[in-house]
């Protein structure tokens, strides 16, 4: 598949184009996130003073949302030609540590959309020799508890796995592993659990929506190593040719 085919792919499987999220909810959002909102911040240590203009003019810049200030209602944008953009970047890095045969850590807070991404991914990694870190189930968070299935790391409350924008279950898990002497080579997850490991200076490629400021300025302070921006939460199996791509252009022989 051609870039242009699977741009138009993106677009059509609305992954990217005009995506699910209103343009009322990413502007709420990113006034959420200059207003800290806990569940935007996504454990992103900031590094300087962002206002509303400044994430708007990033989220137009870095994801493709609408750049026009008095458009507050309505059909928002992804840019599928940016998601490709940062895929590259994603792929190139997961890639990389795939080769060196480095310590990997997956995590995700969209377990209804991006946990089959992950799942291969982490498949893939250890077929090639990375190292796929393991975790110790049950750390408890809320009222809930962290769990591993098949290799990624999630949030469980109420026998239900969680959507969440909270830095605490990764935060346990490295917790973890640095009891263990251990610390990831790469970090591959979204949401909080992508943003604080990037904050604490580890490797880090993640994947946000267009309603989801944070990773966006995590990339912009030079923290998270990549964010690309796609829709995070349609239904799985159109994730397939994302997971694919990345493995295809992974360089992994």
């Amino acid at each position: 598949m051609s870039d242009s085919e699977f741009a138009q792919y993106l677009n059509d499987s609305k992954i990217c184009g005009e995506v699910a999220t209103s343009r009322e909810v990413n502007i709420a959002h990113m006034h959420g996130f200059v207003e800290g909102n806990e569940h935007l911040e996504f454990g992103v240590k900031l590094t300087r003073e962002w206002t509303y203009e400044d994430i708007f003019e990033l989220m137009a810049r870095r994801v493709g949302t609408s750049a026009d200030p008095h458009h507050l209602f309505g059909q928002d944008t992804i840019s599928a030609e940016e998601c490709i953009t940062q895929l590259y970047r994603y792929t190139e890095i997961f890639g990389e540590a795939v080769r060196n045969r480095g310590k990997i850590l997956f995590a995700t807070g969209h377990p209804a959309g991006l946990f089959p991404i992950y799942v291969e991914l982490a498949r893939v990694a250890r077929a090639f020799g990375a190292e796929v870190l393991t975790i110790d189930e049950g750390d408890k968070f809320l009222d809930g508890d962290i769990r591993q299935i098949l290799d990624v790391v999630m949030f469980e409350q109420y026998g239900n796995l969680q959507h969440t924008h909270f830095p605490g279950p990764m935060e346990l898990a490295l917790t973890q592993l640095t009891e263990r002497g251990i610390t990831p080579d790469l970090i591959v997850a979204d949401h909080g659990l992508a943003g604080v490991a990037a904050s604490r200076g580890i490797s880090t490629i993640g994947i946000a929506d267009c309603n989801d400021p944070g990773l966006f300025v995590s990339a912009e302070q030079n923290q998270i190593k990549v964010a690309v921006p796609m829709d995070d939460n349609v239904t799985p199996h159109l994730y397939k040719p994302v997971t694919n791509f990345i493995v295809t252009h992974a360089n992994l022989k």
